[in-house]
């Protein structure tokens, strides 16, 4: 048989075919044999409109599966398709909502009850003219106030009324969307249950198959646990109070000995117990970690501020130009001089002092243990979820317990900054780690190197890319605490930010906003000119 014949009948049952339009051989009966193991019930006609999804070549090929249609979410629950379970339950919920609305819904409710608040002012108003009369005072300015809150009312009344009378077009808007929803179902069902099958023929172990009655009962129990109170809450014009916010019960106070107390602040007094007693169990732990903060913080407050200024700025530059390159350096010292002309040269420098002190740190503790785990399996394992707190834990939560434990000031920014800034440089490193070629430490370790000798000489080196991109995106995490540490008593531009929001102060804020922009720039564009000149060498 030619590439261009058509294959007969007795090819096709017999063995695999050579299509000319791909040049793909298809074993049919096994093709089949999949599909009725995949589908398990009604396998005959799954076979029909998976065949024919395979041979079309339009984006939406010509099968409707009525079943689908008429089910809903209902099939998709029992053939385990849960993306179109839950996308059609939203929407058909949507549609019963609109129809429920026009069946037995108060569209108008809302300005039905406006209405009557108004008349309510409008007749408090009316009193008022009349005692005003009564005391001999005008009372025009009050029945003026009486007369347009009245015809505000009339208006609400008129536009609650005509909604009311339109309640027979929301009910059709939501028979026509639910027939919209179902006719898209039945259109699109067979191709997602397409998609699954070829997700279960590669991993059949993980992607749900066949027609399962404790997947169709998992799904009816969702769609009875949400469908109802949904529609209910929506079209109801006063739907019960316990819809609308959870029911939070006193704790009984013959338990707790307290009146009305509740679980909230039942935890909440038990914390604030606890944070205070290990505040006071570990001062002097807390008062050590503190001082060798601020040792380091000094000693780099010192070094930028306490040298004069022109030795300062020449160093910085000539750092730029010499990790960066002639153009960096320019930047870098049109940046320095914004800072100094507009007055915010030892606020700037005490920002980099703050970042540089958190940056060394992260670095110096980061480093070691992304490296520890990138080689243990187990130990990173365990740190990971520690990792991801440090990360997800929004920034203005932690600093509770670092006020509490620390104090406020700069020491405490910093270690708050470190918690925020050291994940990066962990993680990276422990990634750039895990991928060094074990080839090649093998082959170090055959021609004699020691495990001191390969880290040192052949896995740091093959790593420091994402070392180093590790270290970038810590500098850069830990500028953007400089704003939130100045709520703790921190300095630096981050205190001037703080002041120009206290006071509604646009310009200043602005202008220090382009200071804490350019000192990143600065920093950023350093650190990754001088990673480029070293994997360069």
């Amino acid at each position: 048989m030619s590439m261009t014949e058509t294959p007969d009948a007795a090819q096709m049952d017999n063995g695999p075919v050579v299509t000319a339009a791909s040049d793909i051989q298809v074993d049919h009966a096994a093709l089949d044999a999949s599909i009725e193991t995949f589908t398990q019930e009604n396998a005959g006609y799954y076979k029909r409109a998976f065949h024919r999804i395979h041979e079309s070549t339009s984006v939406f090929p010509n099968t409707f599966n009525v079943w689908a249609a008429l089910a809903g979410p209902f099939w998709a629950a029992a053939r385990g398709v849960w993306g179109m379970f839950w996308t059609f339950l939203i929407l058909e919920i949507i549609a019963w909502v609109q129809i429920g609305r026009g069946l037995w819904g108060n569209p108008g409710a809302s300005l039905l009850e406006q209405a009557e608040r108004q008349r309510a002012r409008a007749d408090e108003f009316l009193d008022r003219a009349e005692a005003a009369k009564a005391a001999g005072q005008d009372p025009d300015r009050f029945e003026k106030l009486a007369t347009n809150i009245g015809r505000a009312a009339d208006r609400s009344i008129e536009q609650a009324t005509a909604l009311n009378a339109d309640a027979l077009n929301i009910m059709l808007v939501g028979l026509g969307l639910l027939a919209a929803f179902k006719l898209i179902q039945g259109l699109y069902a067979n191709i997602a249950y397409e998609k699954q099958y070829s997700k279960w023929r590669i991993d059949a172990t993980s992607v749900e198959s066949g027609f399962n009655r404790r997947r169709a009962g998992i799904g009816a129990a969702l769609v009875a646990a949400i469908a109802p109170l949904t529609i209910y809450k929506f079209t109801v014009a006063s739907p019960l109070a316990v819809l609308n916010e959870f029911p939070e019960k006193p704790i009984s106070h013959s338990i707790l000995g307290v009146e009305n107390e509740t679980l909230f602040t039942r935890l909440a007094s038990w914390l604030e117990a606890k944070i205070d007693a290990a505040a006071v169990a570990g001062a002097d732990v807390f008062d050590g970690v503190t001082a060798g903060v601020r040792s380091v913080l000094d000693a780099l407050t010192l070094a930028l501020n306490g040298t004069p200024w022109p030795v300062v700025m020449t160093v910085i530059v000539v750092t730029a130009w010499r990790a960066a390159g002639p153009r960096v350096a320019i930047f870098t010292a049109a940046a320095l001089a914004y800072i100094a002309l507009l007055g915010y040269w030892e606020i700037a420098m005490e920002t980099v002092a703050l970042v540089g002190a958190a940056v060394l740190i992260c670095v110096v503790i980061g480093i070691p243990l992304g490296i520890w785990f990138g080689k243990s399996k187990r130990a990173y394992n365990a740190a990971e979820p520690i990792l991801d707190l440090m990360q997800t834990l929004p920034a203005f939560v932690y600093l509770i317990p670092i006020i509490a434990f620390f104090g406020t000031g700069n020491p405490p920014g910093i270690l708050a900054t470190i918690i925020f800034g050291m994940p990066p440089v962990i993680r990276l490193t422990a990634l750039g780690m895990r991928g060094v070629p074990e080839n090649i430490k093998e082959a170090a370790t055959a021609f004699g190197a020691s495990r001191g000798q390969v880290l040192r000489d052949v896995e740091i080196p093959l790593a420091l890319p994402s070392i180093m991109a590790g270290v970038n995106q810590t500098i850069l995490m830990c500028l953007s605490m400089v704003v939130i540490i100045s709520l703790i008593g921190g300095g630096g531009l981050g205190k001037t930010i703080l002041e120009s929001l206290q006071y509604a102060a646009k310009g200043p804020g602005l202008l220090g906003g382009f200071a804490i922009l350019f000192v990143a720039m600065v920093m950023d564009r350093i650190v990754q000119g001088a990673f480029r000149q070293d994997g360069g060498r």
